[in-house]
């Protein structure tokens, strides 16, 4: 790429499951991070997570050497989460909140949010009962920045649906007014 003249914006640690499984997460993104500093020092580092592993030191750690750790927190009601996400592993939502906020300016939140049912069960996340802890937990946390956004393609549910863009918007009003920056995503 150097040769070519193309330069990366940003080097992403994503994918079809959670980067931080990986038993050498943190070799890797210290040999990515290396690799990084030497080809394109211009270019980011960033990691997709949905938090699960926060709660294990050496990847918490791996994650603050990064320059965007992207922490996913769709909201801290425990009931969604497992009626929604099924996390299959251990998941301690409180737990994940208070590790993050050990952190806190350095990590970038990303919540999803959402309406329609799952199982005929009501799943939309918008409403104050969802809205008003997650921006406790926020306050909590208090992140560099907030990323909300809502479904993007097709879901293997049909009865998912996208958030309305005024309801992310109203959202990312009362991020702001906490003196976070929050990006949205229609």
């Amino acid at each position: 790429m150097q040769a070519l003249g193309q330069r990366p914006d940003v080097l992403t640690f994503a994918g079809n499951g959670e980067p931080t499984l990986h038993p050498q997460f943190p070799e890797i993104v210290d040999v990515v991070r290396g690799l990084r500093d030497r080809y394109f020092p211009e270019a980011r580092l960033s990691v997709l997570s949905n938090s699960t592993q926060v709660g294990r030191k050496e990847v918490l750690e791996a994650l603050c050497r990064t320059d965007n750790p992207i922490m996913k927190l769709d909201t801290v009601n425990e009931r969604y989460i497992r009626l929604l996400d099924r996390p299959q592993c251990r998941y301690d939502v409180q737990r994940i909140v208070e590790t993050l906020a050990t952190v806190g300016r350095k990590i970038v939140i990303q919540t999803m949010f959402l309406s329609g049912t799952l199982g005929g069960q009501d799943v939309d996340n918008s409403g104050d009962e969802y809205v008003e802890p997650w921006l406790e937990a926020l306050k909590t946390i208090s992140p560099r920045q907030v990323m909300i956004y809502t479904i993007d393609r097709k879901t293997p549910v049909r009865t998912l649906r996208k958030a309305e863009p005024q309801v992310l918007d109203g959202i990312a009003s009362r991020v702001r007014r906490q003196g976070l920056e929050c990006s949205v995503g229609y």
